[in-house]
């Protein structure tokens, strides 16, 4: 049986035009866009964050324009860390109310643990450290942990809980909350996982233009007033370590005010290098996810693809695909 799909998901890493593909898609199949993308939650952060939200007032091939509508953007402030488990609960209320009004969901991003969240279907639960129980665990053999374990989950689907002492301590940590009333209400209050058959589309380019890529688009940004974006969200009130923790662009450029390069062309130097690092990351955690099963459909660029090309090689590859 052919297999039926009932969502996009556009994917890659930094600086290949992601935001811009998803919104065509999402204007082709009446769809709206779900954010993947751990910087784009937080009101304030615009530039650093690439949200490009001028890209959602799309022009259509007549002459008009769709505003396509978006979720999991700008939903916090920076008071609020939001974690994983924060996005992959607002990720199932967002998907299941979009496709409740028989909307195509088109999600975006290159965040790869938000991506696994809802792909991979993440069971995330935060459970706190128990130090009375670890006190209690001490001294005890790993053959007395992995028993310990064993009465408490039964049926061990994950051996590498016994490989090492403090993941068997970990693991006794959490199937202990698990049995909990705190955890059984948490569990209560969390919205199910909705239906998801999300079609992969992998939008990436050879090396030297994602480069070149990255380049311009950060000198278009510091142009465009990144730097001033960040002494805006100081003189709000963050910190500059809040401002750090974001990473890579408001790290940076937090770093830059209190002085800690050389100078302004240093700076930039060393944040485009770091950016083209960070990418290789997120290509590196995209193997990952199809070592683990995620099927991701490469469009196949070259170093000359342009985006109207790119966008005309997933339709093309979209027109073979089953969705409900």
């Amino acid at each position: 049986m052919e297999d039926s799909f009932n969502c996009i998901t556009v994917l890659g890493p930094t600086a290949t035009g992601k935001t811009a593909l998803a919104v065509k898609l999402a204007v082709l199949r009446g769809g709206e866009i779900l954010s993947a993308d751990s910087r784009q939650v937080y009101k304030g952060l615009d530039l650093g964050s690439g949200k490009d939200l001028s890209e959602f007032h799309c022009q259509n091939a007549d002459g008009t324009f769709t505003d396509v509508p978006y979720h999991l953007i700008d939903i916090t402030d920076l008071s609020c860390e939001f974690s994983v488990f924060n996005y992959q609960q607002a990720f199932y209320r967002s998907f299941a109310q979009v496709l409740g009004r028989n909307v195509m969901p088109v999600v975006c991003g290159g965040t790869g643990m938000y991506l696994d969240s809802f792909l991979r279907d993440y069971q995330l639960l935060t459970v706190p450290t128990n130090v009375p129980l670890r006190q209690s665990l001490n001294g005890k053999s790993d053959a007395e942990l992995a028993e310990i374990l064993q009465n408490l989950k039964g049926d061990l689907h994950n051996s590498t809980d016994l490989t090492e002492r403090h993941r068997l301590v970990r693991a006794i940590e959490i199937a202990e909350y698990e049995k909990s009333e705190d955890a059984k209400a948490v569990l209560a209050a969390m919205p199910p996982r909705p239906d998801i058959r999300s079609f992969n589309i992998g939008l990436t380019f050879p090396r030297s233009v994602l480069r070149a890529r990255i380049k311009t688009r950060l000198y278009q940004r510091l142009n465009d007033g990144m730097i001033e974006e960040v002494e805006g969200l100081l003189a709000a009130g963050a910190t500059y370590d809040r401002l750090e923790r974001l990473g890579l662009e408001y790290r940076f450029i937090a770093e830059y005010l209190q002085g800690k390069f050389a100078g302004k062309e240093d700076f930039i130097e060393k944040l485009y290098i770091a950016i083209g690092q960070f990418a290789k990351r997120q290509e590196t955690w995209f193997r990952g996810m199809e070592r683990k099963g995620v099927k991701i459909n490469w469009l196949p660029t070259t170093e000359t693809t342009t985006s109207d090309e790119v966008f005309e090689m997933a339709k093309q590859m979209l027109s073979g695909v089953n969705f409900d």
